[in-house]
């Protein structure tokens, strides 16, 4: 009769401290998208053709990033739940998720959209130029991404910095910072262009101050400004 195995113990599994790095790909990876496809295409240009024949390329690899950008802030996402740990609370992680997906839901439709446009100008360019195709998704992209893309990354920036505030899990600097951005964010959607760098460098601050405590802290439970690292 064969001997019983020896029970093998369980180990919880935990977020890996690099994962942090994902917030810092996603900030790369956003902005590099972001700033190819505003050097690429003129603002508030009508006329399709004079950018789509030279710029083509340059707006296909911006919207190739998108996705992967995407992928990265969804592993930032599980970092600052990881954060949370058992102080996480069904109400505020409803609206961080919420917020947090639908920003990235209407990205990726306005990027959509642009694929679209660059698709049927390969195809058929007198079509896209003649049938109006062109003008309503520029307004279509316009309206996803500067204007509720950018609001709910408002909503999603002041979520976290209440969070942190009630939690004191990160600094009280740090959540000012973060509310200052987020008013930036509802406030000048309709008035700056590059009101879309700002939720990226966000994260960006963010994950490498994250970074910084993981890598100065390897040793033993560290709390840091309200910031408690496991080991």
């Amino acid at each position: 009769m064969p001997e019983p195995r020896e029970h093998i113990s369980i180990r919880r599994l935990r977020t890996p401290r690099a994962a942090a790095i994902a917030g810092i790909l996603f900030a790369l990876l956003m902005i590099t998208s972001f700033v190819l496809l505003q050097i690429s295409i003129p603002a508030g240009s009508i006329d399709a053709s004079d950018w789509l024949a030279e710029q083509a390329g340059t707006v296909t690899l911006a919207l190739t990033l998108l996705p992967f950008a995407g992928i990265a802030y969804l592993w930032f996402m599980g970092v600052m739940r990881d954060r949370l740990g058992h102080l996480e609370d069904q109400f505020f992680s409803t609206l961080f998720f919420g917020s947090g997906l639908l920003y990235l839901a209407m990205t990726f439709a306005s990027a959509a959209i642009a694929g679209g446009m660059l698709t049927v100008y390969a195809f058929d360019p007198e079509l896209l130029i003649d049938s109006g195709i062109y003008v309503f998704s520029r307004a279509i992209i316009y309206k996803f991404n500067d204007v509720y893309a950018m609001r709910m990354a408002g909503m999603h920036m002041i979520v976290l910095g209440t969070i942190w505030t009630r939690t004191q899990i990160m600094p009280r600097w740090l959540a000012l910072v973060t509310f200052t951005l987020a008013l930036v964010q509802l406030v000048g959607a309709n008035f700056m262009s590059s009101i879309t760098l700002v939720f990226p460098a966000w994260v960006f601050l963010i994950s490498a101050y994250i970074l910084y405590l993981n890598f100065r802290f390897q040793q033993g439970d560290v709390k840091v400004d309200g910031l408690t690292l496991d080991e």
